[in-house]
């Protein structure tokens, strides 16, 4: 059996980053996006999170900040299953089937973190909204999901400031989760993915448009 997530125990992050060092770039509500070209959520979505990961971005975020004066640009986080099936149906995608093939780099409509709002995806930048240097693009796909064909895998090879620029982000968001006692999975083929563990997010049902008010649809 598995259990309904209430829209109550979502965190609209748009409301609260004036509290907390980040910045929203909800990447779908964009045309520009790097992975697909073409805009997946309407122009006017939000970015939501399950509430205890919300709680584990703002400690990490600001302890990120004041440790190392960097920001966190949260890139997305709900992706209901009518997100993820549009996603499917993009040229993009289309044109990349190896991406729906065993190990995905796509997951399944339904399946994984984003679509019960329980993964979030991070980048950084400094005080005057430069980029850190992460090795690859947020959203960047290889053609291989393995470390040595994937430069977006935690195991691929970089330069030492590359890994450290890693180090910070991954070692914020683990220091912030272990001290709110929530377990968290760190995304092995993507450096920007941080999740809640598999074996709590897979007892809840992914959420669908028809399940949230109109105030948080994700879809136009």
């Amino acid at each position: 059996m598995t259990l309904a997530i209430n829209p109550k125990d979502l965190v609209c992050m748009d409301d609260v980053a004036g509290r907390y060092h980040f910045r929203v770039e909800l990447a779908y509500a964009r045309d520009d996006n790097l992975l697909f070209g073409e805009r997946i959520y309407r122009e006017n979505a939000r970015l939501w999170l399950y509430r205890e990961l919300a709680e584990i971005v703002c400690e990490a975020a600001n302890s990120c900040y004041e440790t190392h004066g960097l920001r966190f640009i949260l890139y997305d986080g709900l992706r209901t299953i009518e997100a993820q099936e549009a996603m499917m149906r993009t040229r993009r995608a289309l044109d990349n089937p190896h991406w729906t093939e065993s190990p995905r780099l796509l997951s399944t409509p339904g399946i994984g973190g984003h679509p019960r709002g329980m993964a979030i995806d991070i980048g950084l930048e400094d005080e005057s909204g430069n980029l850190i240097d992460m090795g690859c693009p947020f959203d960047f796909l290889a053609k291989s999901p393995h470390p040595e064909h994937n430069p977006a895998h935690r195991k691929s090879e970089h330069s030492r400031k590359i890994k450290q620029n890693r180090a910070i982000l991954d070692n914020a968001m683990v220091k912030a989760s272990e001290n709110l006692e929530t377990p968290i999975m760190l995304l092995a083929e993507e450096w920007w993915d941080f999740r809640l563990l598999p074996e709590f997010y897979k007892v809840h049902a992914p959420i669908s448009e028809i399940a949230l008010p109109e105030n948080m649809k994700m879809m136009g």
